[in-house]
Parts: structure tokens; C-alpha cells; sequence
């Protein structure tokens, strides 16, 4: 017997619980920094090395922290689901805590890219200077989706989307665009579940199941109701 699909969105939210904090924590501000300054092409051209410096930022606290109960729940899963993340967090907490099928929306914190070329990617583990260049004689820069650029992988999103036997939202506001309107292409008939500390607004969806609560807490819920659907 094959085992059911379940998709799971993951937002900032997920990963706050292991220290990572996000802009929309504070109003816009990205740990002090103005999200627009290190977070769009724009603000990359005018300061390549600010840009640069806050992404090494980023990548030594993903480095410094471990999954938490919520990763590791997910993961789980995996043992009586077919379990498809696709998370809107650019570090690799989820892959750290065991799950095996991770689609990143906007980029990967450990990869990097040229400035002409968005698909091409290379291992980076320590830190992108302003002057190092990728195969094509261009300033390597962070595997990013900034603001302002196209998410590559948000059609391939909607395709495992549209597959799901189950469909679960952890630890996302629902505000960031087009990863929020992915909800909207899981059949209306299925299973849905949103679990946040705060339930973002969402319209008339069918067969939804809300769990406000942290996300550790919350998967170990979810968990729960899953068992029921087995």
C-alpha cells in the first residue's frame, strides 16, 4: 500500500525556534539591517560588500544552530508518509533533521551563484568576498531569491502541490508572494492543516483544521491528528 502525500509549507516560523529570527519580527529591519538594503538587487548594486557581509552573517548563525522538535517531527513523518517540504527558509534545518524530499522557494544559504547566471550553483561554507568570481568571470553573490526577483521553483512547487493527499502550513504569515497563494492548489476535498502562534487569515478553505500554537508544539499536534488519517 502506498503511503499518502503530504505537503508541508514551511515558513520563518519554523526555524525562529531555533534562533533564527526573521525581518518580519521587526518591522522590516532584518537583525538591524533594512531588508530592502541587503535583500534586493537593487541594494546590491549600490553596496555589493554590505549585501555580501550580511549573508556571511546569516550563514555562520545557520551554521551555529541545530534543528528543533518541529524539523525533527517533520522528518518522522516520513515513516508512514510520503512527506514533500517546501519551505520558504533558506537554511538547511530541514535536511539536518532527517527529511530527504526539501524544495527550497527562495534559495539556499550554503550555495552560491554568479550574478549573470541564476541557475549554476557552488558550495559555500565560509564566507563570499567582494572579487571572487564564479566560472564565468562574474561576482559570485548569495543562491538567493531576493525581493523583486522571479522564484524559480514556485511552478514546480505548484506541481507537488497540486498532488497532495495532505496539506500542512507551519510557521508562515501567508504574506510573501507566490509561496502564499500555493494553498490554493491543493484540492479543495483534501485535509488541510495551518499551525502558527498567531493563524494568519486565510479565505474559505475546506477541510481546515487550525493548530495556534509554537511549532514544536504544533507538529507534535499535528502528528497526532495525522495518525487519524493513516
Amino acid at each position: 500500500m502506498s503511503k499518502q502525500k503530504l505537503i508541508v509549507l514551511t515558513g520563518a516560523g519554523i526555524s525562529a525556534e531555533s534562533g533564527l529570527r526573521t525581518f518580519r519580527d521587526t518591522d522590516g529591519l532584518w537583525e538591524g539591517y533594512n531588508v530592502y538594503e541587503v535583500a534586493t538587487p537593487e541594494g546590491f548594486r549600490k553596496n555589493p560588500e554590505l549585501v555580501l557581509d550580511f549573508y556571511n552573517m546569516r550563514r555562520r548563525d545557520v551554521a551555529n544552530t541545530k534543528p528543533n522538535a518541529a524539523h525533527i517531527g517533520l522528518a518522522e513523518l516520513e515513516n508512514d508518509f510520503d512527506v514533500h517540504i517546501i519551505t520558504q527558509n533558506i537554511d538547511d534545518l530541514h535536511e539536518r533533521a532527517g527529511s530527504t524530499n526539501v524544495l527550497h522557494l527562495h534559495g539556499e544559504i550554503f550555495k552560491m551563484r554568479s550574478v549573470k547566471n541564476s541557475v549554476k550553483t557552488y558550495p559555500i561554507h565560509g564566507d563570499i568576498k567582494l572579487g571572487d568570481l564564479a566560472e564565468d568571470g562574474s561576482q559570485l553573490r548569495p543562491f538567493i531569491v531576493w525581493f523583486e526577483e522571479p522564484v524559480p521553483m514556485i511552478e514546480a512547487a505548484i506541481r507537488i502541490t497540486k498532488t497532495a493527499d495532505i496539506f500542512a502550513v507551519i510557521g508562515t504569515s501567508l504574506q510573501v508572494y507566490p509561496a502564499a497563494g500555493l494553498v490554493n492548489y491543493a484540492a479543495r476535498e483534501i485535509p488541510k492543516f495551518i499551525l502558527d502562534k498567531k493563524i494568519p487569515y486565510t479565505s474559505s478553505l475546506q477541510n481546515l483544521t487550525v493548530i495556534e500554537k509554537g511549532a514544536g508544539d504544533a507538529v507534535f499536534q499535528l502528528n497526532a491528528h495525522l495518525r487519524n488519517l493513516l
